[in-house]
């Protein structure tokens, strides 16, 4: 789920990127929702605190009775969110340079004035290259029960011996799925390691990795030690961040 988070002021254009919105997100089969605010309220803030998941947010430069760059530091350091998409847009172009060199992550800057429409579809795509990377999810069916698991929350998932079936060992539990480990690394993504015949890791999920030694920390305390000789070369960079 992609939560839109727009605030402007005036209707006629709150009315446009809401539109504007819709029209991008008909490409893409991904659940999205869009509140639409016409100021930096408590109602606004509410929604700030109270809604979870990926953000995107539009927000104007200038309200009546706000900032939109007050609006994005209270995001980033009141609320410490990181990891939300920001997207500025103002009729104000001096504002630019203030608003990006406040270091507050933002998308990008959009001038109102600036052929708005074409820059407000290639910032959604910046975001949604970021929800993909962080937000993708393994939906499957197994034994009459529909899973939707995030990919970032998959610390291993483990073949059973004798089986035609997975371990997942996510952050929420463990499941199972039916399949092969390669039928089931075939529905999701390189950030994703094969270590051995039976077993791959999330690189995401590994803390560190001793190639003397040869054991992965992972996130949840876990040690793991059963990795291939021909792999750990491999498995060091990757942890290293070199593919």
């Amino acid at each position: 789920m992609i939560n839109f988070i727009i605030c402007e002021d005036k209707k006629e254009l709150l009315k446009e990127y809401k539109d504007q919105i819709d029209k991008f997100m008909m490409k893409y089969d991904i659940e999205y929702k869009c509140d639409t605010f016409d100021c930096y309220d408590d109602k606004w803030k509410n929604a700030v605190k109270k809604i979870k998941g990926f953000k995107i947010y539009l927000l104007d430069i200038r309200t009546e009775d706000g900032s939109g760059i007050d609006a994005a530091r209270m995001i980033r350091e009141e609320y410490d969110d990181w990891v939300s998409m920001i997207i500025m847009i103002s009729g104000f172009p001096e504002y630019r340079y203030e608003a990006l060199g406040k270091r507050l992550m933002l998308v990008d800057f959009i001038n109102k004035l600036d052929h708005p429409e074409q820059k407000l579809q290639d910032a959604l795509l910046i975001c949604l290259k970021n929800y993909d990377n962080k937000y993708k999810s393994l939906k499957y069916t197994y034994k009459n029960v529909a899973y939707n698991i995030e990919f970032r929350t998959i610390i291993k998932i483990e073949k059973e011996i004798d089986s035609k079936r997975c371990a997942i060992y996510a952050e929420e539990g463990k499941q199972y799925i039916q399949g092969s480990l390669n039928d089931v690394l075939k529905r999701l993504d390189k950030r994703f390691f094969k270590c051995n015949r039976g077993v791959a890791l999330n690189i995401e999920q590994v803390q560190s990795y001793n190639f003397t030694k040869n054991v992965a920390l992972l996130k949840n305390g876990e040690e793991f030690q059963d990795i291939s000789r021909s792999k750990r070369r491999e498995l060091y960079n990757r942890v290293r961040g070199i593919d």
